[in-house]
């Protein structure tokens, strides 16, 4: 069997290359993503190579991740139970996509993925190959019995990689395990797991990568004026970036002022609950500014309609439903309704905070004629107002007169 590993370097997928190679007998071709999360990627090659890959693969994904799945996200405003940004889910569909190219390349008929049996990974990944590569063989070493009983904690996995020379910076008292992309860094297991444990303290305060304490940001504010075309961020101040550049520099402005750190428990698709802790900080500022201009250049309806949508689209990003068709769907829909989401948010950044201090677009919705409290000459009649009150209190009077219905 030939096999496309995908491959981190770390303990799991170090272990993986090897066991396959070695104690199953496969070809294993390690393949790597590069989404963003960039000193990680050193030496992987090379590690491989020496753990028993025939061949490695490290693919520069960076432009694609923020252009055709970043910015998509952004434009439908997603957000998973009103917390998570999405940071992991939204990269997952990319990799396993390129992963199934990878296994076209090398003539493979399996693709392989270390992602543990009770998380969403497993979910994301292999619907996607379903959807794109039904013909592969996948993979899950996590659901394998033989697997799980011959390495059932860190502790074996560790042992194995010193009994075979194999280079793993790891140890058992790991405190947690951390995924990063250009979005996002997440943060979960390990003493994350009470959800009760305080990571914010003097004491834990170094896990948080992208991000200063906001107790410790500056305390001077920083304004910034974000320039939108069709619902996509296109310079920061009026200078022009490329998606992946964007989100790269709001990044480490956000950073500097504390925006972006989430902690939260989430429902997992696989249906247990899960504590989690992310730092999103330039998404956070994008997510804020682009909602800003929608509510300045959106038809109310339109919004209500798109709006009411976000939870299906922001669940279907979650649960790996990238290349299904009613996500498909619903982005054709989101991204009409962006047309002419153009224009600047101006906001000012301050301890963690992103607050909207001034937006101006040419295609406004926002009349200050009609909305003055003057009494200026407009469409608006008040007088209408009366009738439009009487139309929609009609059922509520019947329902009082006919049923008897008293609050």
């Amino acid at each position: 069997m030939k096999i496309i590993l995908a491959y981190s370097g770390g303990l799991d997928t170090s272990v993986l290359v090897h066991w396959y190679a070695n104690e199953q007998n496969a070809e294993v071709i390690t393949y790597c993503a590069d989404v963003g999360q960039e000193e990680e990627l050193d030496g992987l090659e090379e590690k491989a190579l020496s753990t028993g890959a025939s061949a490695h693969r490290t693919i520069n994904l960076v432009d694609e991740f923020a252009k055709d799945y970043i910015f998509p996200m952004v434009r439908g405003n997603a957000v998973y139970e009103s917390q998570y940004l999405l940071g992991t889910s939204i990269a997952r569909p990319l990799i396993a996509k390129a992963h199934i190219d990878i296994a076209r390349e090398f003539n493979a008929n399996a693709v392989a993925h270390g992602a543990t049996g009770k998380g969403n990974d497993q979910c994301r990944f292999e619907l996607t190959f379903s959807a794109l590569a039904p013909d592969l063989t996948i993979l899950a070493p996590w659901r394998d019995a033989s697997f799980r009983s011959r390495f059932p904690g860190r502790k074996e996995m560790i042992e194995y990689c010193k009994t075979h020379q194999i280079d793993v910076e790891a140890s058992a008292s790991k405190p947690y395990s951390m995924d990063r992309n250009l979005w996002h860094i997440s943060y979960e297991a390990g003493i994350l797991e009470d959800p009760w444990f305080d990571p914010t303290t003097p004491d834990n305060r170094e896990m948080y990568k992208l991000t200063v304490d906001p107790e410790l940001a500056p305390d001077e504010a920083q304004y910034l004026e974000l320039t939108f075309e069709q619902g996509n961020c296109v310079a920061i101040d009026g200078t022009s970036f490329s998606p992946a550049d964007m989100i790269t520099e709001l990044n480490k402005i956000a950073g500097e002022h504390g925006i972006g750190r989430v902690d939260l428990v989430e429902n997992r698709f696989v249906g247990m609950k899960s504590r989690g802790v992310y730092e999103t900080p330039g998404g956070t500022i994008l997510l804020h500014a682009h909602r800003q201009m929608e509510t300045l250049t959106m038809d109310r309806d339109l919004m209500h309609l798109r709006d009411s949508l976000i939870p299906r689209y922001a669940e279907l990003i979650y649960y790996g439903f990238w290349f299904a068709p009613e996500r498909e769907s619903l982005q054709a829909l989101i991204d009409e309704s962006q047309k002419c989401v153009s224009g600047t948010i101006r906001v000012k950044l301050y301890k963690g905070n992103v607050i909207t201090v001034g937006r101006k677009s040419n295609f406004s919705l926002y009349d200050e004629g009609i909305a003055s409290m003057d009494d200026d000459e407009s469409d608006y009649q008040p007088e209408d107002a009366g009738g439009f009150i009487r139309l929609n209190a009609l059922r509520l009077k019947e329902r009082n007169r006919k049923q008897g219905y008293k609050g």
